[in-house]
């Protein structure tokens, strides 16, 4: 690993267990952005440099393999912030060289990593962290990748002292977080369930999504059939058995109360939310919530095209030439809403999202959570997350804010590391009052 440093090398105010300290004369960071030339590492550089002056004593530096198109990003961005990053130190490491992995982080106490798709390259990133002592965020969507880390690396996680973070970008920090707020909202008595709806509104531009998070969801997607055998082993005990199931929706349905028609989303978030209900179960001994998220489209035009498109990704995903085509022709399988260059920032700028979560539950409350309730789940609330475009403006802002959180209140988080969800890491920090101060907004709709 070779580092370019003429910025500060003034030590940090987060400790981390267990850290292997770098050389004397080379700075340790309070967090490192890895992949910071990628399409998103780009955006999150951004967010950081016009964001990190609010923090106290924070420093940091941008990684990639790379100097030169480091140095373009940092001219770049010190253009659109107003901001000098010209001395801001960059750091070159490989994915493929192990040694230049290991001495990035031993040089950082919080790593962000936006090197995907993770099913590719993210493993040996994560295992260099445990290695250094330092501690790991994500912003995957790939949920048998985010799983085989948790089942695989959780222990040696615990040993070093270290927190993995994960899916803490668009997947799935609103979902898993927007849970959280809304069981804090329900008040009447235990909830039991809650549906998600999330819209996306688009400019007079339109909207569209860039080639790296096309070949995350395609190796993700291709990862599917693993999934059930990681499960069998990660989910041990299994949760108990809920005798007021979550309402079966067809693959295709009209929501009178959202005005659209709505399919199963297919992210990472239902699965997220649910390791993060497992995890609060088994170690804060709450009482699970069930949860399905889906997706609302407009009118039957993109409804139709939407699906087709669906069709097609999932059946592709499945051979290894099917790989090959979606990911040589993304806007052709995307029909025009992947591409290598897309979205514009006007795109972005006119763009933007809604979550609604409609939750159900219980007007009494029992203490123990292995008993079951008798009554039916008649109390009923209404939540709902809006922010800017989700991909390139949101996630940047989720992952940041999570960064800083776990920087500065370890002390709110379970204790004693390991690989964690969103929703279970940050529950009793600020996360979701930092996110509301920086355009992530949280309400109450109907209570």
């Amino acid at each position: 690993m070779q580092e370019m440093d003429s910025g500060s090398s003034n030590g940090t105010n987060a400790t981390s267990a267990a850290v292997d300290q770098p050389p004397d004369d080379v700075a340790r960071y309070s967090l490192v952005v890895f992949g910071a030339t990628g399409f998103t590492g780009q955006f999150v550089v951004e967010q950081i440099a016009r964001t990190i002056d609010d923090e106290r004593g924070l420093t940091w530096a941008v990684a990639g393999r790379d100097l030169c198109k480091l140095q373009t990003v940092l001219a770049k961005t010190s253009k659109v912030v107003d901001k000098d990053l010209s001395r801001l130190p960059t750091i070159i490491a490989d994915v493929d060289i192990n040694e230049s992995l290991v001495d990035m982080c031993k040089r950082t106490n919080v790593l962000i990593n936006c090197v995907g798709p993770y099913s590719l390259y993210g493993k040996s990133v994560v295992k260099a962290c445990i290695a250094a002592g330092t501690h790991h965020i994500d912003i995957s969507g790939e949920p048998a990748w985010l799983e085989s880390i948790h089942l695989g690396q959780n222990d040696s996680a615990k040993q070093r002292g270290v927190y993995i973070l994960e899916s803490c970008g668009f997947d799935s920090i609103p979902a898993d977080l927007g849970v959280v707020y809304t069981k804090k909202q329900f008040t009447a008595g235990d909830l039991n369930s809650i549906e998600c709806f999330l819209t996306l509104h688009t400019g007079p531009d339109g909207g569209s999504a860039n080639y790296g998070t096309w070949q995350s969801a395609i190796r993700g997607f291709a990862k599917q059939n693993t999934l059930k055998y990681i499960r069998k082993a990660l989910y041990q005990p299994t949760l108990p058995h809920c005798p007021h199931r979550i309402a079966n929706r067809s693959a295709v349905f009209y929501e009178s109360d959202e005005g659209k028609w709505c399919v199963p989303f297919p992210g990472s978030d239902r699965a997220v939310v649910y390791r993060s209900e497992y995890l609060n179960w088994l170690n804060r001994k709450q009482r699970p919530v069930q949860f399905k998220p889906y997706f609302c489209v407009g009118g039957v035009v993109y409804l139709m095209l939407l699906m087709l498109v669906g069709l097609v990704f999932t059946l592709l995903t499945k051979f290894e030439w099917g790989i090959h085509l979606l990911e040589t022709y993304p806007r052709l399988f995307s029909l025009g809403m992947f591409s290598h260059t897309g979205p514009t920032r006007k795109q972005m700028a006119g763009t933007s999202f809604t979550m609604k979560f409609v939750g159900s539950g219980y007007t009494s409350h029992l203490n123990d959570v292995a008993m079951q309730h008798t009554d039916t789940p008649t109390a009923r609330i209404v939540t709902q997350i809006t922010g800017p475009e989700p991909g390139y403006v949101a996630t940047p802002i989720f992952v940041s804010q999570a960064a800083y959180v776990l920087l500065s209140e370890q002390d709110k988080m379970p204790q004693g590391g390991g690989v964690m969800t969103p929703g279970y890491a940050f529950a009793n920090t600020s996360l979701i009052e930092r996110l509301q101060r920086h355009g992530i907004k949280f309400s109450v709709a109907e209570k």
